[in-house]
Order: C-alpha cells, then structure tokens, then sequence
C-alpha cells in the first residue's frame, strides 16, 4: 500500500468516526487496513517501530479526516441529508458480502450464527437506547469530574471505534458525550482534549488486545459477531424514505455509489482480511 492511499484511507476513517452509525472499523475492513492497525496497535516496542510510517500516515491522515472534513460532511447532512445518510448506508451494505465471505471462509458454524444474532441484538438495543441525548448540552468546564468522565468516554468510544459495525461517535451520542467532544474538537478546548486523548490511546491498546485475542481463540464466533455488528449497524444510517421523485432518485445513485464504491474496494481477495490477526494473541 503507497503511503498516499495510506493517508487518504486515513482521512476516512476520521470521517466515518464522527458521524454517528458510521463505523470507523468497518471503513477499515472496506479499505484493506484492518488487520494492520489491529496487528500494529501494541505494547510491542519493535512491532511499533516496524508499523511506525504505517502509523503516523493512517493517524495523520484520521486527524485531517476530523479536523477539516467534519464541517464539510456537516454541511453535507444540512444540504442533502436522504442523500448523505443513503451513501454511508451503501458503503455499510456493500461491505457485508465480503465480510459474509470471510466469515464462512473461517469455519462458520451453528454458534457463528447465534454470535451474529447476539451481534445484531446489540445494534437493535444500541439503536433502541438513543433517545436524543446527544442533544445534551455540551460541557466546557474542565472540572476534575469532567476531566475524568471525558477520559472515561475516550476509552469507551476508542474500544467501540475498532470493532466492525459499532460507530464510537454514536455510541457516545447514546452516552451524552458525543456534543462536548465534538464542540472540544470544533475549539480547540486542549484542557478537555487531553483527558479524551489519554482515554482513546488506552482504549485503542486494550480493544486491540481483545481483537487480537478473539480473533485466535474464537475465530468463526468472532466473524459472527462482526457480521451481525455490520448488519445492525444499517440500522441508525437509515433516514427513511425521502419524498418526492428527486429526493428518491438521488438516494438511490447515493446507495449505488456507496455500495460500488465499498465493493471495489472489498473485491480484492487480501483487502480487510483479518487473517493477519489470528494466531495466538501478543
């Protein structure tokens, strides 16, 4: 992989991440970096230095994604928000063919089923407990119980943020958080980005363990779960039906291009495999 395409994959990852129901693991299966992001994010000095261009290109790139293309997507939802959500939607949607294929591909069984059925319980529950509390308002002080919270929030968003299927942006919508990080990212708020940071570094480290370690022990579970989590996740992008010839039509070519473009991206039988990441956990 150039280091370019390194860096634009990047860039849509902190895209996908700040906008709630996109998941930022799933971008990272559709785009072919999953396995090295979860194989390179460790305690492993040696393995750090190894990944390290791999590293600072994908995260230069995700800050860029954040910083300069979440007004842009922003502006995006305002003007055409059918047609915005029906993008990401086929993005979702084109992916789970090829996960599906992985899935099988590492011994499906009766138990891979019931993992993707507990997966996509998890997304209808997710779905079902957002009731508008990322309309909260943000908060801006930092005393120490909201730095702790925010460090607490960071993890948690982090943790969720690697795992195919659960956006970290809506889970922290569902927990209330999802308006005072954004508006800490819009201002710059260093005081109340530095305990998020600390909490997304740690949350990065301890899920990719927990991937890694799921993906040895239990393999054919674990692509169960990721199956049902991706299939879920189609929930909270659907907007509904828009109305008028217009709006349908253009929802449909934004469906259509999503999901070409997350096929042609998944086709290629190397890209996403998270076969780099079986063996026994590091």
């Amino acid at each position: 992989m150039n280091h370019l395409r390194t860096f634009l994959v990047g860039i849509v990852l902190g895209v996908a991440n700040v906008i709630p129901g996109v998941s930022g693991g799933t971008m990272a299966v559709v785009f072919g970096v999953y396995d090295r992001l979860i194989d390179a994010i460790t305690l492993n000095l040696k393995k750090i230095v190894k990944d390290l261009p791999f590293l600072l290109l994908l995260g230069a790139g995700l800050v860029t994604g954040i910083i300069l293309f979440s007004h842009l997507v922003t502006w995006f939802f305002g003007r055409w928000p059918y047609q915005t959500n029906f993008f990401f939607l086929g993005i979702i949607l084109g992916s789970v063919p090829f996960i599906h294929k992985r899935a099988r591909g590492s011994g499906f069984t009766a138990g891979s089923w019931v993992a993707a059925a507990f997966g996509f319980a998890v997304m209808v529950a997710m779905f079902l407990l957002d009731s508008g509390k990322g309309g909260a308002a943000a908060v801006t002080d930092p005393t120490p119980a909201t730095l702790a919270w925010l460090f607490g929030m960071g993890f948690v968003a982090a943790v969720t943020m690697i795992i195919p299927g659960i956006s970290g942006s809506f889970v922290l919508l569902i927990l209330g958080a999802y308006e005072t990080i954004v508006r800490a990212v819009s201002d710059m708020n260093i005081p109340l980005l530095v305990p998020v940071a600390f909490g997304v570094v740690a949350g990065l480290l301890l899920g990719a363990q927990l991937v890694r370690f799921l993906l040895g022990r239990f393999h054919g579970l674990t692509y169960g779960a990721i199956l049902g989590l991706v299939v879920g996740s189609l929930l909270p992008v659907f907007p509904g039906v828009p109305s008028g010839f217009g709006g349908i039509a253009g929802s449909v070519l934004a469906l259509t291009a999503g999901t070409f473009i997350s096929w042609f991206f998944s086709r290629n039988e190397n890209a996403g495999d998270f076969g780099a990441a079986r063996g026994t956990p590091k």
